[in-house]
């Protein structure tokens, strides 16, 4: 059985199925319009990979043969890239065309309006120097119609690409949900696929398998792992009555859960609405070059126009007026202009793929020029998301070693992940665990356990109260260190109390050092996290955060985001978990750790393929130098044309010099983008 990617509706997995292979991957679908609905974005990027295919395989022997060689052919050079230039200029690009006629239609203009006038002006000339050489004897632009029509289809492919990805992140978040559940009906067991699943069932759920929905507990004992949903770094007690959620992962015991929340109700399924709606909110930001051509390519047709209408009417001269429409038309060409921001992304993504830092489009990058607030996810972000031995403190004269060899061999009989941090320490102390003679677990209190004949028990306060022991001297460490966000395991040997261990989730390496340089470039910084407010206040003080959210649900992260916006913030979220994947899509710039989930990789515009939370500092910084590098290329895209059209539209530029100067304005745009590369982003 398998669910419909499209519409959700479960589908029988037969040979008859209607089903579709993409990416080695094999979807079902329920209906036709489904299968046409999933299959559409990929219709698109096959047909704009041929064409961009077609357009540089014809497009570089056209600018071989005008630049650096000439074929001994029994057909003049002319005639030849007149056939390599053709199929390029209407069957690549075809798509400026109909974008062109679509403005027109709305009495617009944009970037397509100018590539299909410049290319079309560029290959009209050269077309007529073809085939009328005694009328027009030289000038020959094949290579540049062709070669502008396959960078900027290039530009499209990628960005198409990066968008297909950001579906894939929906697509992702519906595999975590299990596909079958075992319901209990009249003491049988039967599984069921998940959909079938009525608010009300009773479900097993054994160690190791995931909860299928949103429930709570009517029987058994288990610590579950919900660090997918919630962030919280250590797996939660739960026993009768707690709440179970979708999706999380059953660590140790056997649970019996009734269904409270199924379909598109749970936990899960809401994450995924989020995300959807998330994204669909972020509406395209308006590329610059898309509001200049607005207005340029009005003013630039006009010119040329009136440039050949007052050399036909007033000094009778129509061939002059029209190499001086042509010349305009060619001079106003956005050979610069269609490189201006390509140029640098290009060189400033190499710049940051050295430093670990992939931004996925334009959007995100211009996004990310104008951040002012920062907000971090706390667990697997500025935390290393998992239970950490941080201090040992002897009440005995016992030697650390010998406590920490007794606590280990204790706990080596526990799948908790706090007894496996212990072990762990152990271990780095060069300790060998023992086998211990008994081992009995005390559910949400710790463990008894018998090893070398001495009675050892580990776990928290509900533990020793219950076997009796006086804390009360040992109450005001235990308060200081909880304060501080520590989990405190109390150690005791024959009932008393030898030593206690502090377990906490440590900070990252450089997290406090990333956190003061974004201040330090007048960023504000925000903690947000669904851990609880004790150990998120206790985290932000050792790294000088000091707004701090707390003990907040998906959702929740996703308001407190748009709270932040409404306040006119442009918000970057920095996360690494499932639970941060609403979140990552609400804000303005989406930053995700790259040894996160795929789920928050595909949902952030921005991913740090290192774990150094200095990156996100270097990729506010190259997307600053990124910005001012496009900037300045537009500058001098546009200062060439201003300068030469009206020398252009007065005659005295012959369409060859508007083509030398279109190559310059060309050359001086990506020597400008490559200075990116002296950037030091550390």
């Amino acid at each position: 059985m398998a669910k419909d990617p499209v519409c959700g509706m479960f589908v029988e997995e037969t040979d008859d199925a209607l089903k579709a292979t993409v990416r080695g991957r094999t979807y079902y679908f329920c209906s036709e319009t489904c299968l046409k609905t999933f299959l559409m974005p990929e219709v698109e990027v096959r047909n704009l990979k041929r064409m961009t295919i077609l357009s540089f395989a014809l497009g570089i022997p056209a600018l071989m043969l005008t630049w650096f060689l000439s074929l001994p052919l029994p057909i003049p050079n002319s005639l030849l890239l007149f056939f390599l230039a053709t199929p390029v200029q209407f069957v690549a690009g075809w798509s400026f065309y109909k974008g062109m006629w679509h403005a027109i239609k709305v009495k617009s203009a944009n970037m397509d309006t100018l590539i299909a006038i410049g290319t079309s002006a560029a290959w009209l000339y050269s077309t007529l120097v073809t085939f009328i050489p005694s009328v027009f004897p030289e000038g020959l632009y094949y290579e540049v119609s062709a070669l502008i029509i396959a960078f900027v289809l290039l530009g499209r492919l990628l960005e198409h690409v990066v968008r297909r990805k950001a579906s894939d992140a929906v697509r992702k978040l519906m595999e975590l949900q299990p596909t079958t559940a075992r319901v209990l009906q009249d003491g049988t067991e039967t599984i069921v696929p998940v959909e079938k699943v009525r608010v009300g069932d009773l479900l097993l759920v054994k160690p190791g398998e995931k909860i299928p929905v949103d429930g709570v507990v009517v029987d058994g004992h288990s610590t579950v792992d919900e660090k997918v949903i919630t962030g919280e770094s250590i797996p939660v007690e739960k026993e009768v009555g707690s709440e179970v959620i979708g999706g999380t992962m059953n660590r140790s015991g056997i649970l019996l859960i009734r269904a409270t929340r199924v379909g598109a109700d749970t936990t899960l399924s809401q994450i995924v609405r989020l995300v959807e709606e998330a994204q669909a909110a972020q509406a395209p930001i308006e590329r610059l070059a898309d509001r200049v051509a607005s207005y340029f390519v009005p003013v630039v047709v006009g010119i040329s126009i009136t440039a050949f209408l007052i050399w036909y009417f007033l000094f009778s001269n129509p061939l002059t007026g029209l190499t001086a429409f042509i010349a305009v038309l060619i001079i106003a060409c956005p050979c610069a202009l269609g490189l201006a921001t390509p140029a640098a992304v290009v060189v400033g993504l190499g710049k940051g793929a050295e430093n670990g830092i992939l931004i996925k489009g334009g959007e995100n990058l211009e996004r990310a020029y104008k951040i002012t607030t920062v907000v971090f996810d706390k667990t697997g972000t500025l935390t290393k998301g998992e239970p950490t031995v941080t201090g040992i403190i002897l009440l005995d004269e016992m030697d650390e070693k010998e406590v920490m060899r007794l606590a280990a061999s204790a706990e080596s009989g526990s799948e908790h992940p706090l007894g496996e941090a212990i072990i762990k320490k152990a271990k780095e102390l060069g300790v060998e665990p023992v086998r211990p003679e008994s081992f009995e677990a005390v559910p949400g209190k710790g463990i008894l356990t018998t090893v070398n004949g001495k009675r050892v028990a580990i776990g928290n306060r509900k533990l020793f109260l219950s076997l009796g022991l006086e804390l009360s001297e040992l109450e005001e460490i235990l308060r200081a260190l909880e304060q501080e966000g520590k989990t405190v395991l109390i150690i005791s040997i024959d009932k008393k109390p030898v030593a206690l261990i502090s377990v906490e989730d440590v900070l990252k390496e450089h997290a406090a050092e990333a956190v003061n340089q974004l201040k330090s470039m007048g960023l504000e910084v925000v903690m947000l996290t669904g851990d609880n407010e004790r150990t998120a206040k206790a985290i932000a003080k050792q790294l000088g955060i000091e707004h701090v959210v707390a003990e907040v649900l998906p959702s929740e992260k996703l308001e407190s985001i748009k709270k932040l916006q409404t306040k006119g913030k442009i918000v970057a979220m920095v996360g690494d978990g499932v639970n941060d994947a609403p979140a990552l899509a609400q804000a303005d710039v989406g930053i995700a750790i790259g040894s996160g989930t795929d789920v928050a990789i595909e949902t952030s515009g921005i991913v740090l393929i290192r774990e150094d939370l200095r990156d996100v500092v270097a990729a506010i910084k190259l997307s600053r130098a990124m910005m001012r590098k496009i900037k300045q290329n537009l500058f001098w895209a546009f200062a060439y044309n201003m300068t030469l059209i009206p020398v252009a539209a007065m005659g005295y530029l012959n369409p060859i010099l508007a083509g030398i100067a279109m190559a310059l304005s060309s050359v001086s745009v990506v020597t400008n983008s490559l200075t990116l590369k002296r950037l030091r982003l550390r």
